[in-house]
């Protein structure tokens, strides 16, 4: 992989390229009191609506605004159609291994992944063997990120099937651009996003359980102090469900019913944002409170659809990542059409010596791990705490992943503070993909920026922005 950085904006020359020269004429000749002024407006509006985060760790209650660019990142529409194949590929395999390894296990008896890395890992869930959700769908929702290297090819960094976050960011950025800057729609044809909460809605009632016909569906919340609380009522409002918590649910006979001032209310389909260990304290952590009592056993029966389903996780664990191109080949008959990243594996001997013998030049990462955090970037590291991590990694090598310090693309970015102005900033993109009926995405996705300068970490949690992402019509 090449370390130079691919610039998404301009060519080596320094040229705007082809998809990106209405956008860059125009700014060049925007005044740089407008855009500043509307740069304020943003925040001001953003606040206001009450877009922000929670940071786990900090002072309770403590919420944050997550940064908003104003200089979009934008896909022509060839480059899009190549990544979509690739992600609807990418989503039928993962669903395919998990319908797999909960039933005839092929995968594992063929010996292409190690038995241990699946039954072993903590995601997997031996109370969902032989159990079939409707049209054997395990992740209705993906998150997929996607960077571009300095190849200028895309690699997918990380799957994410449990509840992957962020997509009410990619609409609200949208809104903001359209309303501050209603010119350059017209300048450009950009395929829309603001439907995904109807795209979302309509895949929830395809996966219903069978022989119902007008299903019930809510967004099951773990409630206020959340981190992505705001993305919890913005969903449900936009998509027109209650919102609720687990005190709000009962099972009773195996069916799941919502608490209403009318009565009880049946439940059909659980868009859960809670994770697994909180879902039923009868038969995960018992001293769960945020969960419903039963809700395995009415799910067992076939009488309430969750999304996703439980057990997905062991699909999004960084121990399972680099058998994704594996399991499209075997699966699907395939050869992957998005590559993955170069990826040691320290529970193998020689891969741990060589990434031991290379820290400060690697990316390490927990399987486990999630937001940015438990992970060293070398280069970025100091020498003590290299040396550290180096210890945490001989002490459980199996917990941890490598792989090289890729030179993420960068795009041009407004900056605050004492060297104010447009600079380069590395940024990634997570489109989301669903799966009911069919396989389907809003164009584009979340584009996250990492805004402090040299750094490779996107994450919200870390620092991190967003941009607005165009997918160009043709």
């Amino acid at each position: 992989m090449s370390a130079a950085f691919f610039n998404e904006m301009a060519d080596a020359a320094g040229r705007p390229r082809p998809h990106y020269q209405a956008y860059a004429d125009w700014l060049a000749a925007s005044a740089a009191e407008r855009i500043a002024r509307k740069r304020a407006e943003a925040d001001i509006a953003f606040r206001r609506v009450g877009i922000t985060f929670a940071v786990y760790g900090e002072e309770a209650g403590a919420e944050r605004l997550i940064p908003f660019d104003i200089i979009p990142r934008i896909i022509p529409a060839q480059e899009w159609r190549g990544l979509q194949a690739g992600l609807r590929q990418r989503v039928r395999a993962l669903n395919a291994f998990l319908h797999d390894i909960y039933h005839s296990q092929e995968i594992l008896r063929a010996g292409l992944i190690p038995r241990e890395q699946v039954e072993n890992n903590a995601q997997f869930r031996p109370e969902m063997i032989g159990v079939d959700p409707p049209g054997g769908i395990y992740a209705h929702i993906a998150g997929v990120d996607i960077v571009r290297a300095g190849d200028g090819e895309a690699y997918v960094l990380e799957d994410n099937l449990r509840v992957p976050s962020g997509v009410s960011y990619m609409i609200e950025d949208r809104r903001m651009m359209m309303r501050l800057f209603p010119e350059l729609f017209s300048l450009h044809k950009i395929a829309p996003v603001q439907h995904y909460p109807d795209m979302l809605l309509e895949n929830l009632r395809t996966v219903a359980p069978r022989g119902v016909v007008d299903p019930t569906v809510v967004l099951l919340t773990p409630g206020a102090y959340n981190s992505a609380y705001f993305e919890h009522t913005f969903l449900a409002q936009q998509m027109g469900v209650e919102l609720v918590e687990g005190r709000d649910l009962f099972v009773l006979d195996d069916v799941v019913y919502m608490r209403t001032t009318q009565g009880k209310q049946r439940v059909d389909v659980i868009y859960r944002r809670l994770d697994d260990d909180f879902l039923d304290p009868l038969a995960f952590r018992k001293d769960s409170m945020l969960g419903v009592p039963g809700l395995l056993s009415a799910y067992r029966a076939g009488n309430v659809t969750l999304a996703n389903a439980i057990g997905t996780g062991v699909a999004d664990d960084k121990s399972i990542y680099p058998y994704v191109p594996e399991m499209i080949r075997f699966y699907l008959g395939e050869k992957a059409l998005l590559n993955n990243v170069p990826t040691w594996m320290l529970r193998k001997p020689d891969d741990l010596a060589y990434v031991l013998a290379h820290l400060p030049e690697l990316v390490v990462k927990e399987v486990h791990g999630a937001g940015g955090y438990g992970m060293l970037v070398g280069p970025a590291s100091t020498r003590a705490e290299i040396e550290d991590f180096r210890a945490r990694i001989i002490a459980a090598p199996e917990k941890y992943i490598a792989q090289p310090t890729l030179a993420l693309s960068n795009c041009p970015t407004f900056i605050d503070g004492e060297y104010a102005g447009i600079a380069p900033r590395h940024i990634d993109l997570r489109p989301f993909v669903l799966s009911g009926s069919s396989i389907e995405m809003a164009p584009g996705g979340l584009t996250r920026v990492a805004l402090r300068d040299g750094s490779l970490v996107v994450n919200s949690s870390q620092g991190g922005g967003t941009k607005d992402t165009w997918v160009l019509e043709d």
